[in-house]
């Protein structure tokens, strides 16, 4: 197994946030997937100077493989389930009809939480930029890009600093641009490409958007100034 890549999900981020250097100034929006996405996203967020959201996707794992996604639910209502690997996990409907409840009561607890502190920026004409820390089957990017496509963006970029050969090639179909810094021969999981792949807590998602928010709002009196 080759070494991990990237030493944390920030330092992911920073290094995605200059391989995107090209949409530096473009009117961007990036929205992050949590949690494990928003780290690597607010990092490039920073470096394009651009606006930070999150686009709420929660993944239906296998019995016993949380990792292993058989789909994902996200905002309004949008399920990704794949039923070929569901039925190779030895799963049936009834099990699958459960598990997609349950994930939808997480999305919207999430939804509830997040937006009513941070609210929901515009997508309508800018050019949205989905990132996760890693795709690996690309369920939960699926959903999230059928969600932010809805909402009318200029174009729609997916971007990872790893992922998965087949992810990159079913996202293909659905996003207008998919980036991956790796893309490698044997993928088993995002996880292995990182030293540091402690499990990111809600508490640094909430500090991770305040700061962002922040920062937008200081680059925006700096343009007016300028103005």
């Amino acid at each position: 197994m080759a070494p991990p890549t990237f030493q944390d999900r920030r330092a992911a981020g920073r290094e995605l946030g200059e391989a995107l250097a090209e949409y530096r100034g473009a009117p961007l929006l990036v929205l992050a997937l949590p949690r494990g996405g928003v780290p690597v996203a607010a990092e490039v967020a920073a470096v394009l100077d651009a606006p930070l959201d999150v686009a709420i996707v929660r993944k239906v794992g296998a019995p016993g493989q949380a990792e292993l996604a058989l789909g994902a639910v996200a905002e309004k209502g949008v399920v990704v389930i794949d039923r070929a690997m569901a039925h190779d996990a030895g799963v049936d409907d009834h099990w699958v009809h459960g598990a997609i409840a349950r994930a939808q009561a997480e999305v919207d607890a999430r939804s509830l939480l997040l937006r009513g502190r941070h609210g929901v920026l515009p997508i309508t004409g800018r050019i949205a930029l989905l990132i996760d820390d890693g795709i690996a089957t690309g369920s939960s990017m699926t959903a999230a890009c059928q969600v932010v496509r809805a909402r009318c963006p200029s174009a729609l970029l997916v971007a990872a600093p790893v992922a998965a050969r087949g992810a990159i090639a079913k996202l293909g179909d659905l996003a207008d641009r998919v980036i991956a810094l790796h893309v490698p021969a044997h993928f088993a999981s995002v996880g292995q490409w990182y030293q540091d792949f402690d499990q990111v807590t809600e508490e640094e998602v909430e500090v991770l958007l305040d700061a962002a928010e922040h920062a937008a709002r200081t680059l925006r009196r700096a343009t007016l100034r300028r103005q």
